[in-house]
């Protein structure tokens, strides 16, 4: 038996049920996720909501920001009630939260639904890893991690697929689909799933929580640390720009039915499977090939970037992904995507890893649990500053409604307000008929006119500034200093 197979003989049952069910919740997130921009934002007569995107910025970013903070709480809940427990209450909480998303339609509403189900997804997403790391050792941990994280990212990829077909039938079935999947955790949860050993806690709750935050508190009082955090919001606030904006940029932007097109040229099967009855392809097919790309190479890129020094590997991938992410929003060719996309994706597979890895390097021995719980903050901040640049940033520079209603106020046209009468879709057909013009031309005035495109501007100085402070902070903050030796 290979040294490999041995390694898979040693994971407990617990080890690969915690897996699945990461594969189902994944499948279930990013199925409703990888949509939901263009849910809120589109018109209301297709079945979506139609919301601004500003409001949709203030809904996601705050939301997801919140998501990511909240484990520091439900860790201690799960350390104190039970993985199982604490498991069954999440899915309960998610599943019934998925379906009542796709029940409501007000804003407030929908912020509240959405909030909700950031509980549930904050209960379960400690209990996972933690499940994962006490069934592996120091010899299986880094296969086993591996095995995680590309169950992830092939629930990241299958879950928009499905989600994609069933949205042309009714929206409300991709919400039911998210909801149907969590009720297969469910029954995992209940039936098959076994708690790993765990040192059950005797402190009160309260007092766990307190002392966690003094934790954090004591972990960021270390310049190094609060330093690098920060300059790492600049970061995830680029990369979420994949699914807060980019789908919004595709579907408003791009005719991605010389896409399907040129797919069925070559097979009028793959074309029907992957595009839409309208012969286009859908943006969230599109926006997924990032999952795509990394079920495929973060094997080989992972292995690639073991040889650089983590800070060295995080500015190269950082500056790589900025390249990438700038491309996607450039131009209103979809072919580029395809290009693009692995850019940006190459980019992420050698930054994203590493900078959980660097925070590891930075701790003092004694304090790398410390600073490891620490981690989280970025990503917390980083959807957070994303909602407002896929909001106010976007719906001022790129929104193409935005800018229709500013070249129509322009030019003096008599036009009603959009409401639950008079939806985008009619502004829109209103609009063109005035200026004499079909929907395409109108499109194409509108990007030559307004250059919504230079919103890439804007995305690249991000990630641009990301790595310049990075270099800055290697070079002054951890300058003359022991961990800077070892980087």
């Amino acid at each position: 038996m290979t040294k490999l197979g041995q390694v898979f003989k040693r994971y407990p049952r617990a080890f690969w049920v915690a897996n699945t069910m990461e594969l189902f919740e994944r499948w279930a997130w990013y199925g409703m996720f990888m949509l939901l921009a263009l849910y809120l934002t589109k018109s209301t007569d297709t079945g979506a909501l139609g919301f601004s995107q500003e409001q949709k910025g203030y809904l996601m970013g705050p939301v997801v920001a919140i998501l990511y903070f909240m484990p520091l709480i439900t860790g201690a809940i799960a350390d104190r009630y039970g993985y199982k427990n604490v498991l069954i209450v999440a899915y309960l909480i998610l599943s019934s939260g998925y379906f009542l998303m796709g029940i409501f339609k007000s804003y407030f509403a929908v912020y509240v639904v959405f909030m909700y189900v950031a509980v549930g997804a904050a209960l379960f997403k400690p209990i996972i890893s933690a499940t994962v790391a006490k069934t592996t050792d120091d010899e299986t941990s880094s296969i086993g991690f591996g095995i995680f994280y590309m169950m992830v990212n092939i629930g990241a990829f299958i879950g928009p697929v499905i989600a994609s077909k069933l949205r042309w039938i009714s929206w409300q079935y991709v919400f039911i689909m998210s909801s149907v999947i969590i009720l297969i955790n469910l029954l995992i949860v209940l039936f098959v799933f076994k708690e790993p050993e765990r040192q059950k806690s005797d402190i009160p709750l309260g007092k766990s929580i307190i002392q966690i935050f003094k934790n954090i508190w004591l972990a960021v009082s270390d310049l190094k640390l609060l330093v690098f955090l920060i300059i790492i919001i600049g970061f995830w606030s680029m990369y979420n720009q994949l699914f807060y904006t980019l789908p919004v940029f595709i579907d408003q932007w791009m005719d991605t039915s010389t896409v399907y097109n040129a797919i069925a040229k070559i097979s009028p099967g793959l074309a029907s499977a992957v595009g839409t009855s309208q012969g286009t392809i859908a943006p969230e097919m599109l926006t997924n090939i990032d999952a795509f790309y990394i079920i495929i190479f973060q094997i080989l890129v992972s292995a690639f970037v073991m040889k650089f020094k983590p800070l060295n590997a995080m500015m190269s991938g950082i500056f790589v992904s900025t390249i990438g992410l700038a491309l996607t929003f450039a131009t209103n060719n979809p072919f580029y995507l395809f290009l693009s996309i692995l850019i940006f994706g190459l980019g992420e597979m050698a930054s994203s890893p590493k900078i959980t890895e660097y925070i590891g390097k930075i701790a003092p021995k004694e304090k790398v649990a410390l600073y490891m719980g620490a981690s989280f903050l970025p990503m917390a901040g980083g959807n957070f500053f994303a909602g407002i640049l896929s909001g106010d940033v976007y719906g001022g520079m790129s929104d193409k409604l935005t800018l229709l209603q500013r070249e129509v106020e322009t030019r003096g046209l008599n036009m009603p307000a959009i409401s639950d009468t008079f939806t985008q879709n009619d502004f829109f057909t209103r609009a063109g008929s005035m200026m004499n013009m079909n929907q395409k031309e109108l499109t194409t005035y509108l990007w030559n006119t307004y250059h919504p495109q230079n919103i890439w501007m804007v995305f690249a100085a991000i990630g641009t500034g990301t790595v310049i402070l990075l270099f800055l902070y290697d070079k002054f903050i951890l300058s003359g200093r022991k961990q800077s030796t070892e980087q």
